[in-house]
């Protein structure tokens, strides 16, 4: 079956999205309602909290992506909804109301992995060339993904501890900055200067991993010893010192694997996606190491999770035209 229009929703972890995407390229709409405000007392996502802010939010939020786009439920050719990673009770709202929509109004439904999502949410700022290799940085993941082709992902690199987004996140209670700390530990980084030389974990090791435990254990170490002895550190030297440490691993790595794999293109995908050093830091090292390479990084509002990117990930599936499956299950664990 060939797809032309299709709905698609995102509830992997605390915000609520649908959007409607045309051929796999065009934004017709995408809607979110963040959930950043109820969680940020916790100093983190509490899960069932999530959940209960997306069953209130789902069926406004899919009205309100039709309507953005100007069309109706009889103008489209299928539902795409995230199956996981992610939440388990997150994902099984966005899963049940894509299942309910699709049963209701006999359209395909199809499962995509929320990874694929981010990565193909570069599709709909330009066409993807093969071989290419993303670099996905989010609160729970950190992985380098090779692709030979569409739909072949092979995970070459990924953390062994903390994902990047994740190390933002503790090391933003260190600092006393409101959750999520990335952005705040951002802005307070182009304040200050690497002073304290963090180390750089597993740089020169011929593994594609990465290790973020340790850069945070130093940080947090650094921020008690001070402590105890009286001492006041500067927080923007801080926060500028951990982020040249993790923004110089991601950026070397990722360098190194697509000069290895010859990769046409560099995708950036994933929240940590809009750290503003490492949108430049990667800029500077494709410009000057990989003259030959293109580098594709997202706007902004396709860096967090979204319906957009799952809907451009849902036109890579194959599907028959009468695939509604009833029973799909939210997958909190799944993986590439």
């Amino acid at each position: 079956m060939k797809l032309k229009r299709i709905l698609a929703i995102e509830t992997s972890c605390d915000e609520t999205s649908a959007a409607v995407i045309e051929n796999g390229t065009e934004l017709l709409s995408n809607v979110v309602a963040s959930q950043i405000k109820s969680h940020q007392r916790f100093g983190g996502v509490v899960p069932e909290v999530a959940s209960r802010h997306h069953v209130e939010q789902m069926t406004l939020i899919m009205e309100a992506a039709l309507e953005e786009a100007g069309t109706s439920y009889e103008e489209l050719d299928a539902i795409a909804v995230t199956e996981g990673p992610g939440l388990v009770g997150a994902l099984l709202i966005g899963v049940n109301a894509a299942k309910a929509v699709a049963y209701a109004h006999k359209l395909p439904l199809i499962p995509v992995n929320h990874i694929i999502g981010h990565i193909y949410a570069n599709q709909l700022v330009q066409p993807l060339c093969f071989p290419l290799l993303s670099l996905v940085v989010s609160g729970g993941h950190t992985e380098l993904v090779y692709m030979k082709q569409a739909g072949q992902y092979e995970v070459i690199g990924e953390t062994r501890d903390d994902a990047a987004g994740e190390a933002y996140d503790k090391v933003g209670r260190v600092l006393g900055v409101p959750y999520p700390g990335g952005k705040h530990i951002d802005e307070m980084a182009h304040q200050g200067k690497d002073t304290f030389h963090f180390p750089r974990a597993m740089m020169q090791d011929d593994t594609n991993d990465f290790s973020f435990s340790g850069l945070k254990s130093s940080f947090i170490n650094t921020v008690h010893n001070a402590q105890q002895k009286g001492e006041v550190l500067d927080k923007n030297d801080l926060a500028a010192s951990f982020q040249a440490a993790v923004v110089e691993v991601l950026v070397k790595k990722t360098i190194r694997c697509a000069k290895e794999r010859n990769a046409k293109q560099i995708v950036l995908a994933g929240g940590v996606a809009a750290n503003k050093g490492l949108r430049q830091a990667l800029k500077v090292a494709v410009s000057e190491e990989l003259e030959e390479t293109e580098l594709i990084i997202p706007p902004l509002s396709l860096c967090g999770d979204n319906a957009a990117m799952i809907g451009a990930a849902a036109f890579t599936e194959s599907i028959d035209s009468d695939q509604l499956d009833l029973t799909l299950n939210a997958k909190p664990g799944l993986a590439l």
